[in-house]
């Protein structure tokens, strides 16, 4: 093991230009955690908030090391007679800000959040799902139960949480409408949304209604998309909103109307992410990469998603696949 590492960093909080290349101290293991080679990391938005001043900033140690999600390679772990052992390949999320994020050669991780990774993906492909995926589940999944049946309006549909809480919906059996532009629309039907609304063109409250539940991916930054939410759920209905400080009032407007509401964050959690690997793996559902950038155009990578418009993931190559061992 060496002394430094490659890592994207940021020296303090501001514009997409802040992320740079640095040689920093390697992670390091300790106790239950695992030392993961990366592969390839995943970018999310809360990354993005962080960077930018916001989400978590407030706890970082500088020069910092975003990145929540990764995928790659075990280099070592606590002891011989753990289930996951150097050379296995897997997934999963990195603790930023109480530990080195996954924009970086190395990443130590609580086992706890660390999965074998899912067999029919590639590095690139398991690198878009950890947060995204074990953040849907839980808004869906979790605290919405989803069951057959069930009405449920998925705002911004074809983004990175989207496109997995869609699919996690209609694979419980709910009947699924989501938000979304036209040029995903097809995309969005694929992945089992029963209606599509061109948010361009129409706006959601005044062509759906009484619905069980609204998954907020959106919140009040944009258009009053939560407030809106509240008048097409039906009375006692749940609304579950995902984006940190999107919609500071959301208890008091939901309480006022008879609706139920929450927030929700994610959960690293290894067993939860290996039911999502069988789902994966058994065609259920599927994980779209928008981009592959390398690890140095990682503030092209923020810029994208600050941008908005991305469908699925933004993922950055950190280091070339392993080579295949010799059968």
């Amino acid at each position: 093991m060496t002394d430094t590492m490659r890592a994207l960093v940021i020296d303090r909080t501001g514009d997409a230009g802040e992320l740079h290349l640095a040689e920093v101290p390697a992670a390091r293991r300790v106790i239950d955690e695992v030392l993961v080679r990366v592969v390839a990391a995943g970018v999310n938005p809360i990354d993005v908030k962080t960077r930018a001043g916001r989400g978590v900033s407030a706890e970082l140690r500088f020069p910092a090391v975003l990145g929540f999600d990764f995928a790659g390679v075990i280099e070592a772990t606590s002891h011989g007679a753990h289930p996951l052992q150097p050379g296995d390949h897997v997934y999963g999320m990195a603790r930023v800000p109480r530990g080195g994020g996954s924009y970086a050669e190395l990443v130590a991780a609580t086992s706890l959040s660390v999965a074998p990774k899912p067999t029919s993906l590639d590095f690139v492909q398991a690198a878009a799902v950890p947060l995204a995926a074990l953040t849907a589940w839980g808004a869906v999944v979790d605290t919405a139960r989803v069951h057959d049946g069930q009405r449920m309006l998925v705002h911004a549909g074809a983004g990175g949480v989207g496109h997995f809480a869609v699919q996690f919906a209609a694979y419980f059996g709910a009947t699924v409408t989501t938000t979304g532009s036209p040029r995903n629309a097809e995309f969005l039907r694929e992945l089992g949304a029963h209606r599509v609304i061109d948010y361009t063109s129409e706006r959601f409250d005044e062509v759906v209604g009484d619905q069980d539940v609204v998954i907020d991916l959106i919140g009040n930054v944009q258009d009053d998309t939560g407030t809106r939410s509240l008048d097409v759920l039906r009375p006692g209905g749940l609304i579950v909103n995902i984006p940190t400080a999107s919609w500071p009032t959301m208890a008091a407007d939901a309480e006022a109307r008879g609706i139920r509401a929450t927030g929700y964050s994610v959960v690293p959690d290894a067993r939860t992410l290996a039911v999502i690997s069988r789902l994966i793996d058994d065609g259920a559902v599927r994980v779209h990469v928008d981009r592959e950038l390398p690890l140095e155009q990682g503030a092209e990578a923020h810029r994208l998603l600050e941008a908005g418009h991305v469908r699925g993931k933004v993922v950055l190559r950190v280091a070339p696949d392993p080579i295949p061992p010799v059968e």
